[in-house]
Protein backbone atom coordinates (compact mmCIF):
# COMPACT_ATOMS: atom_id res chain seq x y z
CA UNK A 1 0.00 0.00 0.00
CA UNK A 2 2.84 2.42 0.98
CA UNK A 3 4.38 1.85 -2.64
CA UNK A 4 0.68 2.85 -3.81
CA UNK A 5 0.56 6.11 -1.79
CA UNK A 6 -2.18 5.42 0.14
CA UNK A 7 -2.20 7.39 3.58
CA UNK A 8 -5.18 6.10 5.20
CA UNK A 9 -7.05 2.69 4.74
CA UNK A 10 -10.58 1.44 6.23
CA UNK A 11 -11.84 -2.23 5.26
CA UNK A 12 -14.79 -4.19 6.43
CA UNK A 13 -15.62 -7.62 5.63
CA UNK A 14 -18.10 -9.03 3.23
CA UNK A 15 -19.98 -11.28 4.96
CA UNK A 16 -22.71 -13.76 3.23
CA UNK A 17 -26.40 -15.27 5.00
CA UNK A 18 -24.36 -17.70 7.07
CA UNK A 19 -22.02 -15.38 8.51
CA UNK A 20 -19.23 -16.37 6.57
CA UNK A 21 -16.58 -14.01 5.14
CA UNK A 22 -16.26 -13.92 1.36
CA UNK A 23 -14.40 -10.76 0.53
CA UNK A 24 -13.76 -7.16 2.14
CA UNK A 25 -14.61 -3.51 1.02
CA UNK A 26 -11.85 -1.07 1.32
CA UNK A 27 -11.22 2.63 0.87
CA UNK A 28 -8.37 4.25 0.40
CA UNK A 29 -7.17 7.30 0.32
CA UNK A 30 -3.58 8.97 -0.62
CA UNK A 31 -4.42 11.95 2.47
CA UNK A 32 -3.79 11.21 6.01
CA UNK A 33 -7.35 11.16 7.89
CA UNK A 34 -9.54 9.62 10.42
CA UNK A 35 -12.73 7.13 9.69
CA UNK A 36 -15.38 8.43 11.71
CA UNK A 37 -18.30 6.19 13.55
CA UNK A 38 -20.73 7.23 10.92
CA UNK A 39 -17.94 6.36 7.99
CA UNK A 40 -17.73 3.12 9.22
CA UNK A 41 -21.20 2.46 9.62
CA UNK A 42 -21.57 3.36 5.77
CA UNK A 43 -19.23 1.38 4.62
CA UNK A 44 -20.80 -1.62 6.57
CA UNK A 45 -24.07 -0.73 4.63
CA UNK A 46 -22.33 -1.45 1.69
CA UNK A 47 -20.29 -4.45 2.62
CA UNK A 48 -23.91 -6.11 3.46
CA UNK A 49 -25.06 -4.93 0.05
CA UNK A 50 -22.01 -5.99 -1.65
CA UNK A 51 -21.57 -9.29 0.18
CA UNK A 52 -25.23 -10.18 -0.80
CA UNK A 53 -24.97 -9.45 -4.79
CA UNK A 54 -21.68 -11.89 -4.52
CA UNK A 55 -23.25 -14.43 -3.14
CA UNK A 56 -26.69 -13.89 -5.49
CA UNK A 57 -23.75 -13.96 -8.46
CA UNK A 58 -21.78 -17.01 -7.14
CA UNK A 59 -25.25 -19.17 -6.43
CA UNK A 60 -26.24 -17.77 -10.18
CA UNK A 61 -23.10 -19.09 -11.48
CA UNK A 62 -22.88 -22.18 -9.96
CA UNK A 63 -26.63 -22.73 -10.83
CA UNK A 64 -25.84 -22.24 -14.04
CA UNK A 65 -22.63 -24.38 -14.02
CA UNK A 66 -24.95 -27.25 -12.38
CA UNK A 67 -27.24 -26.99 -15.28
CA UNK A 68 -24.88 -27.06 -17.74
CA UNK A 69 -23.60 -30.21 -16.13
CA UNK A 70 -26.62 -31.82 -16.20
CA UNK A 71 -27.53 -30.98 -19.69
CA UNK A 72 -24.07 -32.09 -20.56
CA UNK A 73 -24.93 -35.37 -18.38
CA UNK A 74 -28.51 -35.53 -20.56
CA UNK A 75 -26.73 -35.43 -23.78
CA UNK A 76 -24.38 -38.77 -23.15
CA UNK A 77 -27.29 -40.31 -21.59
CA UNK A 78 -28.73 -39.90 -25.02
CA UNK A 79 -25.66 -40.58 -27.41
CA UNK A 80 -25.78 -43.81 -24.97
CA UNK A 81 -29.28 -44.66 -26.19
CA UNK A 82 -28.79 -43.67 -30.01
CA UNK A 83 -25.67 -43.52 -31.12
CA UNK A 84 -24.63 -47.17 -31.97
CA UNK A 85 -21.65 -46.69 -33.69
CA UNK A 86 -18.00 -45.48 -31.89
CA UNK A 87 -17.30 -42.71 -34.52
CA UNK A 88 -20.96 -41.48 -33.83
CA UNK A 89 -21.03 -41.66 -29.68
CA UNK A 90 -17.58 -40.69 -29.16
CA UNK A 91 -18.54 -37.48 -30.99
CA UNK A 92 -21.45 -36.96 -28.72
CA UNK A 93 -19.62 -37.23 -26.29
CA UNK A 94 -16.82 -34.90 -27.18
CA UNK A 95 -18.96 -32.32 -27.90
CA UNK A 96 -20.67 -32.75 -24.01
CA UNK A 97 -17.85 -32.33 -22.58
CA UNK A 98 -16.33 -29.89 -24.41
CA UNK A 99 -19.48 -27.14 -23.87
CA UNK A 100 -19.06 -27.62 -19.74
CA UNK A 101 -15.36 -28.69 -19.44
CA UNK A 102 -12.68 -27.51 -21.84
CA UNK A 103 -9.59 -29.82 -22.97
CA UNK A 104 -7.22 -29.80 -25.80
CA UNK A 105 -7.30 -33.60 -25.90
CA UNK A 106 -9.67 -36.37 -24.60
CA UNK A 107 -8.64 -39.85 -25.37
CA UNK A 108 -10.73 -43.07 -24.68
CA UNK A 109 -8.46 -45.99 -23.71
CA UNK A 110 -9.74 -49.99 -23.09
CA UNK A 111 -8.61 -52.84 -21.59
CA UNK A 112 -6.65 -55.18 -23.06
CA UNK A 113 -6.81 -58.58 -21.39
CA UNK A 114 -4.74 -60.19 -23.61
CA UNK A 115 -1.85 -57.80 -23.22
CA UNK A 116 -2.77 -56.76 -19.93
CA UNK A 117 -2.35 -52.97 -20.66
CA UNK A 118 -4.33 -50.35 -21.78
CA UNK A 119 -5.56 -49.46 -25.63
CA UNK A 120 -6.07 -46.41 -27.11
CA UNK A 121 -9.22 -46.31 -29.18
CA UNK A 122 -10.14 -43.19 -30.36
CA UNK A 123 -9.45 -39.41 -29.13
CA UNK A 124 -11.26 -35.82 -29.54
CA UNK A 125 -10.06 -32.31 -29.16
CA UNK A 126 -7.93 -29.50 -31.05
CA UNK A 127 -4.61 -31.08 -30.47
CA UNK A 128 -4.29 -33.17 -33.36
CA UNK A 129 -1.00 -34.31 -33.30
CA UNK A 130 -1.19 -37.50 -34.41
CA UNK A 131 1.73 -38.79 -32.92
CA UNK A 132 0.48 -38.12 -29.18
CA UNK A 133 -1.61 -40.74 -28.21
CA UNK A 134 -2.43 -42.33 -31.75
CA UNK A 135 -4.92 -44.80 -32.07
CA UNK A 136 -3.70 -48.40 -31.13
CA UNK A 137 -0.93 -47.16 -28.60
CA UNK A 138 -0.28 -49.31 -25.36
CA UNK A 139 -0.76 -47.62 -22.13
CA UNK A 140 1.12 -49.26 -19.27
CA UNK A 141 -1.00 -50.20 -16.68
CA UNK A 142 1.73 -48.79 -13.45
CA UNK A 143 3.09 -46.35 -16.05
CA UNK A 144 0.36 -43.76 -16.70
CA UNK A 145 -2.12 -42.00 -15.58
CA UNK A 146 -5.04 -43.86 -17.46
CA UNK A 147 -3.26 -47.36 -15.92
CA UNK A 148 -3.40 -45.57 -12.41
CA UNK A 149 -7.07 -45.00 -12.58
CA UNK A 150 -7.80 -48.09 -14.21
CA UNK A 151 -5.79 -50.09 -11.57
CA UNK A 152 -7.28 -47.96 -8.29
CA UNK A 153 -10.63 -47.15 -9.87
CA UNK A 154 -10.10 -43.32 -8.53
CA UNK A 155 -9.36 -40.42 -10.37
CA UNK A 156 -5.80 -39.21 -11.10
CA UNK A 157 -5.23 -35.36 -10.99
CA UNK A 158 -2.23 -33.64 -12.28
CA UNK A 159 -2.48 -30.01 -11.63
CA UNK A 160 1.17 -28.78 -12.69
CA UNK A 161 3.12 -31.21 -14.75
CA UNK A 162 5.91 -28.82 -15.04
CA UNK A 163 6.08 -30.24 -10.91
CA UNK A 164 3.75 -33.64 -11.07
CA UNK A 165 5.12 -35.50 -13.38
CA UNK A 166 5.30 -39.28 -12.16
CA UNK A 167 4.90 -41.93 -15.05
CA UNK A 168 6.84 -41.93 -18.86
CA UNK A 169 2.96 -41.23 -20.02
CA UNK A 170 3.29 -38.23 -18.34
CA UNK A 171 6.72 -37.18 -19.33
CA UNK A 172 5.50 -37.45 -23.08
CA UNK A 173 2.46 -35.68 -22.36
CA UNK A 174 4.90 -32.84 -20.90
CA UNK A 175 6.84 -32.88 -24.25
CA UNK A 176 3.72 -32.26 -25.99
CA UNK A 177 3.17 -29.05 -24.03
CA UNK A 178 0.44 -30.16 -21.71
CA UNK A 179 0.37 -28.61 -18.39
CA UNK A 180 -2.75 -30.11 -16.31
CA UNK A 181 -3.69 -33.76 -16.93
CA UNK A 182 -7.28 -35.69 -15.40
CA UNK A 183 -7.40 -39.18 -15.80
CA UNK A 184 -10.71 -41.34 -14.66
CA UNK A 185 -11.65 -44.72 -14.85
CA UNK A 186 -14.29 -46.96 -16.72
CA UNK A 187 -16.16 -48.57 -14.18
CA UNK A 188 -19.11 -51.13 -15.11
CA UNK A 189 -21.19 -53.34 -12.05
CA UNK A 190 -17.41 -52.89 -10.10
CA UNK A 191 -15.55 -53.96 -12.95
CA UNK A 192 -12.56 -51.73 -14.48
CA UNK A 193 -13.13 -51.62 -18.58
CA UNK A 194 -10.99 -49.10 -19.56
CA UNK A 195 -10.27 -45.18 -18.62
CA UNK A 196 -10.84 -41.81 -20.36
CA UNK A 197 -7.84 -38.82 -20.03
CA UNK A 198 -8.89 -34.85 -20.63
CA UNK A 199 -5.85 -33.10 -20.77
CA UNK A 200 -5.02 -29.31 -21.06
CA UNK A 201 -2.27 -26.90 -22.56
CA UNK A 202 -2.98 -24.51 -19.24
CA UNK A 203 -1.54 -25.26 -15.75
CA UNK A 204 -4.38 -25.81 -13.59
CA UNK A 205 -7.21 -25.93 -15.27
CA UNK A 206 -9.26 -28.82 -13.48
CA UNK A 207 -9.74 -28.37 -10.01
CA UNK A 208 -11.00 -31.41 -7.35
CA UNK A 209 -14.82 -30.45 -7.91
CA UNK A 210 -13.63 -30.89 -11.81
CA UNK A 211 -12.61 -34.31 -11.16
CA UNK A 212 -15.05 -35.39 -8.74
CA UNK A 213 -17.74 -33.90 -11.71
CA UNK A 214 -15.95 -35.87 -14.18
CA UNK A 215 -16.56 -39.12 -12.42
CA UNK A 216 -19.55 -39.05 -12.94
CA UNK A 217 -19.21 -38.04 -16.42
CA UNK A 218 -17.08 -41.51 -16.49
CA UNK A 219 -19.41 -43.07 -15.03
CA UNK A 220 -21.74 -42.35 -18.20
CA UNK A 221 -18.88 -42.71 -20.92
CA UNK A 222 -18.62 -46.79 -19.47
CA UNK A 223 -21.98 -47.51 -19.40
CA UNK A 224 -22.17 -46.44 -23.09
CA UNK A 225 -19.03 -48.69 -24.14
CA UNK A 226 -20.19 -51.73 -22.22
CA UNK A 227 -23.15 -51.08 -24.67
CA UNK A 228 -21.96 -50.14 -27.48
CA UNK A 229 -19.44 -53.51 -27.14
CA UNK A 230 -22.53 -55.50 -26.26
CA UNK A 231 -24.11 -53.98 -29.53
CA UNK A 232 -20.94 -54.62 -31.57
CA UNK A 233 -20.66 -58.76 -30.05
CA UNK A 234 -24.79 -58.71 -30.68
CA UNK A 235 -24.22 -57.47 -34.11
CA UNK A 236 -21.25 -59.79 -35.15
CA UNK A 237 -22.72 -62.98 -33.66
CA UNK A 238 -25.94 -62.02 -35.52
CA UNK A 239 -23.97 -61.44 -38.89
CA UNK A 240 -22.21 -65.02 -38.13
CA UNK A 241 -25.68 -66.59 -37.27
CA UNK A 242 -27.00 -65.20 -40.80
CA UNK A 243 -23.74 -66.36 -42.43
CA UNK A 244 -23.83 -69.89 -40.56
CA UNK A 245 -27.52 -70.05 -41.82
CA UNK A 246 -26.83 -68.99 -45.44
CA UNK A 247 -24.01 -71.47 -45.58
CA UNK A 248 -26.26 -74.09 -43.71
CA UNK A 249 -28.78 -73.63 -46.40
CA UNK A 250 -26.25 -73.75 -49.07
CA UNK A 251 -25.10 -77.30 -47.78
CA UNK A 252 -28.72 -78.72 -47.44
CA UNK A 253 -29.24 -77.94 -51.13
CA UNK A 254 -26.11 -79.34 -52.20
CA UNK A 255 -26.55 -82.79 -53.38
CA UNK A 256 -24.16 -85.09 -51.58
CA UNK A 257 -22.24 -88.31 -53.46
CA UNK A 258 -23.44 -90.25 -50.64
CA UNK A 259 -25.94 -90.26 -47.73
CA UNK A 260 -23.73 -92.57 -45.78
CA UNK A 261 -20.29 -94.28 -46.05
CA UNK A 262 -21.27 -98.02 -48.23
CA UNK A 263 -18.91 -100.92 -48.30
CA UNK A 264 -16.87 -103.60 -46.87
CA UNK A 265 -13.77 -103.69 -48.37
CA UNK A 266 -10.59 -104.25 -46.42
CA UNK A 267 -9.10 -100.65 -48.11
CA UNK A 268 -11.92 -99.13 -46.74
CA UNK A 269 -12.22 -100.71 -43.33
CA UNK A 270 -8.56 -99.70 -42.88
CA UNK A 271 -9.42 -96.28 -43.40
CA UNK A 272 -12.35 -96.37 -41.17
CA UNK A 273 -10.13 -97.26 -38.47
CA UNK A 274 -8.00 -94.40 -39.13
CA UNK A 275 -10.93 -92.35 -39.06
CA UNK A 276 -12.06 -93.62 -35.47
CA UNK A 277 -8.96 -93.11 -34.16
CA UNK A 278 -8.38 -89.28 -34.90
CA UNK A 279 -11.53 -87.99 -34.56
CA UNK A 280 -12.04 -87.73 -31.19
CA UNK A 281 -8.46 -85.67 -31.46
CA UNK A 282 -7.90 -82.46 -32.63
CA UNK A 283 -5.10 -83.55 -35.01
CA UNK A 284 -5.32 -81.72 -38.20
CA UNK A 285 -6.13 -84.51 -41.15
CA UNK A 286 -4.42 -84.55 -44.73
CA UNK A 287 -6.80 -86.56 -46.93
CA UNK A 288 -5.34 -87.83 -50.28
CA UNK A 289 -6.99 -89.46 -52.98
CA UNK A 290 -8.15 -89.61 -56.55
CA UNK A 291 -11.02 -87.19 -57.81
CA UNK A 292 -14.22 -88.34 -57.00
CA UNK A 293 -13.43 -91.24 -54.44
CA UNK A 294 -15.25 -89.76 -51.44
CA UNK A 295 -12.65 -87.19 -49.44
CA UNK A 296 -15.76 -84.94 -48.48
CA UNK A 297 -17.61 -88.06 -47.28
CA UNK A 298 -14.60 -88.88 -44.99
CA UNK A 299 -14.07 -85.45 -43.68
CA UNK A 300 -17.76 -85.37 -42.91
CA UNK A 301 -17.09 -88.59 -41.27
CA UNK A 302 -14.05 -87.31 -39.02
CA UNK A 303 -15.93 -83.92 -37.88
CA UNK A 304 -19.46 -86.41 -37.29
CA UNK A 305 -17.16 -88.25 -34.32
CA UNK A 306 -15.88 -85.10 -32.62
CA UNK A 307 -16.05 -83.20 -29.87
CA UNK A 308 -17.20 -80.71 -32.27
CA UNK A 309 -20.09 -82.29 -33.91
CA UNK A 310 -22.21 -79.66 -32.86
CA UNK A 311 -20.69 -76.87 -34.61
CA UNK A 312 -20.78 -76.37 -38.72
CA UNK A 313 -18.43 -78.37 -40.93
CA UNK A 314 -17.47 -75.43 -43.00
CA UNK A 315 -16.59 -76.78 -46.79
CA UNK A 316 -13.99 -74.19 -49.16
CA UNK A 317 -13.35 -75.87 -52.76
CA UNK A 318 -10.16 -73.90 -52.90
CA UNK A 319 -9.69 -74.80 -56.68
CA UNK A 320 -13.16 -73.22 -56.84
CA UNK A 321 -12.36 -69.41 -55.86
CA UNK A 322 -10.94 -66.98 -58.53
CA UNK A 323 -7.04 -66.27 -57.15
CA UNK A 324 -7.95 -62.64 -56.07
CA UNK A 325 -11.10 -63.46 -54.27
CA UNK A 326 -8.99 -66.08 -52.08
CA UNK A 327 -8.33 -64.51 -48.83
CA UNK A 328 -11.62 -62.95 -49.05
CA UNK A 329 -13.43 -66.40 -48.84
CA UNK A 330 -11.06 -67.77 -46.29
CA UNK A 331 -10.49 -64.77 -44.07
CA UNK A 332 -13.62 -62.25 -44.72
CA UNK A 333 -13.07 -58.83 -45.30
CA UNK A 334 -13.74 -55.07 -44.57
CA UNK A 335 -16.32 -53.01 -46.20
CA UNK A 336 -13.90 -50.26 -48.63
CA UNK A 337 -11.35 -53.01 -48.30
CA UNK A 338 -11.40 -53.51 -52.73
CA UNK A 339 -13.47 -52.43 -55.15
CA UNK A 340 -16.92 -53.91 -54.83
CA UNK A 341 -16.83 -54.48 -51.44
CA UNK A 342 -19.69 -52.78 -50.09
CA UNK A 343 -20.42 -54.19 -46.81
CA UNK A 344 -18.02 -56.99 -44.24
CA UNK A 345 -17.61 -60.07 -44.70
CA UNK A 346 -17.37 -63.09 -42.49
CA UNK A 347 -15.03 -65.47 -44.04
CA UNK A 348 -15.32 -69.28 -43.96
CA UNK A 349 -12.66 -69.51 -41.04
CA UNK A 350 -14.86 -67.33 -38.66
CA UNK A 351 -17.71 -69.11 -39.58
CA UNK A 352 -16.11 -72.19 -38.42
CA UNK A 353 -15.38 -70.80 -35.16
CA UNK A 354 -15.41 -73.61 -32.47
CA UNK A 355 -16.61 -75.80 -35.27
CA UNK A 356 -14.30 -78.34 -38.52
CA UNK A 357 -13.40 -76.47 -41.72
CA UNK A 358 -12.73 -78.85 -45.09
CA UNK A 359 -10.48 -77.08 -47.25
CA UNK A 360 -10.96 -79.39 -50.41
CA UNK A 361 -8.17 -79.14 -53.73
CA UNK A 362 -6.05 -77.34 -50.56
CA UNK A 363 -2.54 -77.12 -53.19
CA UNK A 364 -4.53 -75.06 -55.65
CA UNK A 365 -4.20 -71.72 -52.38
CA UNK A 366 -1.62 -69.27 -54.09
CA UNK A 367 1.59 -69.20 -51.93
CA UNK A 368 0.84 -65.92 -50.41
CA UNK A 369 -2.39 -67.09 -49.20
CA UNK A 370 -0.36 -70.67 -48.22
CA UNK A 371 1.63 -68.11 -45.67
CA UNK A 372 -1.90 -67.08 -44.14
CA UNK A 373 -3.60 -70.44 -43.81
CA UNK A 374 0.31 -71.50 -42.41
CA UNK A 375 -0.67 -68.78 -39.51
CA UNK A 376 -3.79 -69.58 -38.76
CA UNK A 377 -2.40 -73.25 -38.02
CA UNK A 378 0.06 -72.19 -35.97
CA UNK A 379 -1.23 -69.46 -33.99
CA UNK A 380 -4.81 -69.39 -34.53
CA UNK A 381 -4.93 -65.88 -36.04
CA UNK A 382 -5.99 -63.84 -38.85
CA UNK A 383 -7.11 -60.46 -40.11
CA UNK A 384 -9.74 -59.60 -42.74
CA UNK A 385 -8.64 -58.12 -45.72
CA UNK A 386 -8.57 -53.97 -45.08
CA UNK A 387 -8.16 -54.44 -41.69
CA UNK A 388 -5.78 -54.71 -38.87
CA UNK A 389 -7.63 -56.19 -35.99
CA UNK A 390 -6.50 -59.68 -35.48
CA UNK A 391 -9.33 -62.34 -34.91
CA UNK A 392 -8.65 -65.48 -32.67
CA UNK A 393 -10.10 -68.61 -34.00
CA UNK A 394 -10.49 -72.38 -32.96
CA UNK A 395 -11.11 -74.68 -35.88
CA UNK A 396 -10.14 -77.56 -36.64
CA UNK A 397 -8.69 -78.08 -40.26
CA UNK A 398 -9.46 -80.98 -42.30
CA UNK A 399 -7.83 -80.55 -46.12
CA UNK A 400 -8.10 -82.76 -49.19
CA UNK A 401 -5.98 -83.03 -52.17
CA UNK A 402 -5.92 -85.91 -55.54
CA UNK A 403 -2.45 -84.17 -56.17
CA UNK A 404 0.88 -85.65 -55.57
CA UNK A 405 2.09 -83.28 -52.49
CA UNK A 406 5.78 -84.32 -52.39
CA UNK A 407 5.89 -84.00 -56.06
CA UNK A 408 4.27 -79.78 -55.72
CA UNK A 409 6.36 -79.21 -53.05
CA UNK A 410 9.78 -80.30 -54.61
CA UNK A 411 8.49 -77.70 -57.35
CA UNK A 412 7.75 -75.02 -55.82
CA UNK A 413 4.31 -74.53 -55.87
CA UNK A 414 3.37 -75.79 -52.22
CA UNK A 415 5.37 -74.64 -49.42
CA UNK A 416 6.97 -77.70 -47.71
CA UNK A 417 6.49 -75.94 -43.95
CA UNK A 418 2.53 -75.82 -44.88
CA UNK A 419 2.42 -79.78 -46.11
CA UNK A 420 4.18 -80.75 -42.68
CA UNK A 421 1.64 -78.98 -40.53
CA UNK A 422 -0.70 -80.46 -42.83
CA UNK A 423 0.08 -83.96 -42.80
CA UNK A 424 0.05 -84.90 -39.15
CA UNK A 425 -2.47 -87.30 -39.70
CA UNK A 426 -2.89 -88.76 -43.66
CA UNK A 427 -5.89 -90.80 -44.61
CA UNK A 428 -5.91 -92.47 -47.90
CA UNK A 429 -8.96 -92.29 -49.91
CA UNK A 430 -9.02 -96.26 -52.10
CA UNK A 431 -9.97 -95.77 -55.14
CA UNK A 432 -12.96 -97.83 -56.58
CA UNK A 433 -10.32 -100.05 -58.36
CA UNK A 434 -9.38 -101.44 -55.23
CA UNK A 435 -13.01 -101.61 -54.06
CA UNK A 436 -14.15 -104.07 -56.37
CA UNK A 437 -16.30 -105.95 -53.89
CA UNK A 438 -18.05 -102.86 -52.93
CA UNK A 439 -19.49 -102.04 -56.05
CA UNK A 440 -22.32 -103.94 -56.19
CA UNK A 441 -23.55 -102.46 -52.72
CA UNK A 442 -23.15 -99.24 -54.41
CA UNK A 443 -24.82 -100.36 -57.12
CA UNK A 444 -27.77 -101.04 -55.03
CA UNK A 445 -27.70 -98.07 -52.89
CA UNK A 446 -27.64 -95.57 -56.49
CA UNK A 447 -30.32 -97.61 -58.13
CA UNK A 448 -32.57 -96.63 -54.76
CA UNK A 449 -31.58 -93.27 -54.72
CA UNK A 450 -32.43 -92.51 -58.39
CA UNK A 451 -35.46 -94.57 -58.57
CA UNK A 452 -36.79 -92.23 -55.51
CA UNK A 453 -35.57 -89.55 -57.37
CA UNK A 454 -37.21 -89.97 -60.52
CA UNK A 455 -40.27 -91.63 -59.64
CA UNK A 456 -39.56 -95.08 -61.32
CA UNK A 457 -39.93 -98.50 -59.70
CA UNK A 458 -36.21 -100.35 -60.18
CA UNK A 459 -35.61 -103.76 -58.35
CA UNK A 460 -31.47 -104.25 -59.68
CA UNK A 461 -29.28 -104.73 -62.48
CA UNK A 462 -28.88 -107.38 -64.69
CA UNK A 463 -26.55 -109.99 -63.55
CA UNK A 464 -24.38 -109.54 -67.39
CA UNK A 465 -24.70 -105.98 -66.04
CA UNK A 466 -22.97 -106.19 -62.66
CA UNK A 467 -20.40 -107.95 -63.87
CA UNK A 468 -19.65 -105.04 -66.16
CA UNK A 469 -19.29 -103.04 -63.89
CA UNK A 470 -17.70 -104.43 -61.48
CA UNK A 471 -14.82 -105.19 -64.19
CA UNK A 472 -14.64 -101.77 -65.34
CA UNK A 473 -11.61 -100.08 -64.19
CA UNK A 474 -12.98 -96.52 -62.48
CA UNK A 475 -11.48 -94.30 -63.39
CA UNK A 476 -13.99 -91.55 -62.45
CA UNK A 477 -14.70 -93.51 -58.89
CA UNK A 478 -17.52 -93.42 -57.40
CA UNK A 479 -18.64 -90.31 -58.66
CA UNK A 480 -18.28 -91.96 -62.55
CA UNK A 481 -20.58 -94.96 -60.96
CA UNK A 482 -23.27 -92.36 -59.61
CA UNK A 483 -23.17 -90.71 -62.93
CA UNK A 484 -23.77 -94.19 -65.10
CA UNK A 485 -26.24 -95.87 -62.53
CA UNK A 486 -28.18 -92.40 -62.73
CA UNK A 487 -28.58 -92.03 -66.92
CA UNK A 488 -29.02 -96.08 -66.75
CA UNK A 489 -32.26 -95.40 -64.56
CA UNK A 490 -33.30 -92.18 -66.72
CA UNK A 491 -33.86 -94.80 -69.98
CA UNK A 492 -34.33 -97.97 -67.96
CA UNK A 493 -37.87 -99.31 -69.30
CA UNK A 494 -38.60 -101.99 -66.85
CA UNK A 495 -37.78 -102.60 -62.79
CA UNK A 496 -34.35 -104.52 -63.87
CA UNK A 497 -31.77 -101.66 -65.24
CA UNK A 498 -29.99 -102.94 -68.01
CA UNK A 499 -26.09 -101.23 -68.35
CA UNK A 500 -25.27 -100.24 -72.20
CA UNK A 501 -21.50 -101.34 -72.12
CA UNK A 502 -20.95 -98.25 -74.44
CA UNK A 503 -21.38 -96.08 -71.49
CA UNK A 504 -18.41 -97.36 -69.47
CA UNK A 505 -14.73 -96.22 -70.86
CA UNK A 506 -12.34 -98.75 -72.33
CA UNK A 507 -9.51 -100.06 -69.46
CA UNK A 508 -6.87 -97.51 -71.03
CA UNK A 509 -8.94 -95.13 -68.45
CA UNK A 510 -10.35 -92.85 -71.06
CA UNK A 511 -13.02 -91.26 -70.26
CA UNK A 512 -16.44 -89.51 -72.29
CA UNK A 513 -15.61 -85.44 -72.71
CA UNK A 514 -18.11 -84.66 -70.09
CA UNK A 515 -20.48 -87.25 -68.48
CA UNK A 516 -22.41 -84.63 -67.31
CA UNK A 517 -23.39 -83.28 -70.37
CA UNK A 518 -23.78 -86.74 -72.32
CA UNK A 519 -25.85 -87.78 -69.19
CA UNK A 520 -28.54 -84.89 -69.97
CA UNK A 521 -28.10 -85.36 -73.57
CA UNK A 522 -29.03 -89.36 -73.40
CA UNK A 523 -32.16 -87.82 -71.36
CA UNK A 524 -33.48 -85.05 -73.36
CA UNK A 525 -33.26 -87.47 -76.36
CA UNK A 526 -34.92 -90.51 -75.07
CA UNK A 527 -37.69 -88.29 -73.65
CA UNK A 528 -37.90 -86.14 -77.39
CA UNK A 529 -38.15 -89.55 -78.67
CA UNK A 530 -40.88 -90.92 -76.80
CA UNK A 531 -43.29 -87.43 -76.88
CA UNK A 532 -42.75 -87.57 -80.50
CA UNK A 533 -43.79 -91.55 -80.71
CA UNK A 534 -47.04 -90.48 -78.96
CA UNK A 535 -47.29 -87.00 -80.48
CA UNK A 536 -46.63 -84.95 -77.01
CA UNK A 537 -49.20 -86.43 -75.37
CA UNK A 538 -47.49 -87.02 -71.81
CA UNK A 539 -51.43 -88.86 -69.52
CA UNK A 540 -53.25 -91.94 -70.34
CA UNK A 541 -52.62 -94.86 -71.80
CA UNK A 542 -49.37 -95.22 -74.21
CA UNK A 543 -48.81 -92.00 -72.92
CA UNK A 544 -45.39 -90.86 -73.46
CA UNK A 545 -45.23 -90.86 -69.10
CA UNK A 546 -46.11 -94.85 -69.47
CA UNK A 547 -43.84 -95.60 -71.93
CA UNK A 548 -40.66 -93.73 -70.04
CA UNK A 549 -42.29 -95.61 -66.85
CA UNK A 550 -42.53 -92.46 -64.75
CA UNK A 551 -45.53 -89.96 -63.01
CA UNK A 552 -46.84 -87.64 -65.44
CA UNK A 553 -45.66 -84.78 -62.95
CA UNK A 554 -42.10 -86.28 -62.99
CA UNK A 555 -42.05 -86.01 -66.52
CA UNK A 556 -43.08 -82.72 -67.04
CA UNK A 557 -40.47 -81.69 -64.30
CA UNK A 558 -38.09 -82.94 -66.31
CA UNK A 559 -38.93 -81.52 -69.45
CA UNK A 560 -38.93 -78.12 -67.92
CA UNK A 561 -35.75 -79.04 -66.58
CA UNK A 562 -33.90 -80.34 -69.47
CA UNK A 563 -35.50 -77.07 -71.98
CA UNK A 564 -37.70 -79.40 -74.21
CA UNK A 565 -39.43 -77.34 -76.25
CA UNK A 566 -42.52 -78.76 -78.17
CA UNK A 567 -41.61 -77.98 -81.92
CA UNK A 568 -44.26 -75.70 -83.81
CA UNK A 569 -46.80 -76.85 -86.41
CA UNK A 570 -45.46 -76.56 -90.22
Amino acid sequence: LVTLGVESYAGVPLLNSQGEVVGHLVVMDNQPRVFGKQELRILRIFATRAGAELERSRSEASLKRSEAQRRMLLDINNAVISKLSREELWTAIGEAVRRVVPFDRLALSEYDSKQDCLRIVNYAGPYRREDYTPIGRQLVLGDSPAGLAFTSQKYVLRGDLELERRTASEERAYAHGFRSICALPLVVRGKSIGAITIGSLDRSRYSEADAQFLMEVANQIAIAVDNLRAHEETKALKARFEAEAVYLQEEIKTEHNFEEIIGQSSSLRDVLRKVEQVAPTEATVLIRGDTGTGKELLARAVHDRSRRKDRPLVKVNCGSIPSGLVESELFGHERGAFTGATQRRIGRFELANSGTIFLDEVTELPLDTQVKLLRVLQEGEFERVGSSQTIKVDVRVIAATNRDLNEIVKNGSFRADLFYRLNVFPLESPPLRERKGDIPLLVNFFLSRFGKKLGKEVHGVSQKSMQSLVQYSWPGNIRELQNVIERAVVVARSPMVQIDDSVLCSETGSMETSTIDTLENVERSHIVRALTETRWVIHGKKGAAEILGINPSTLRSRIDKLGIKKPSAR
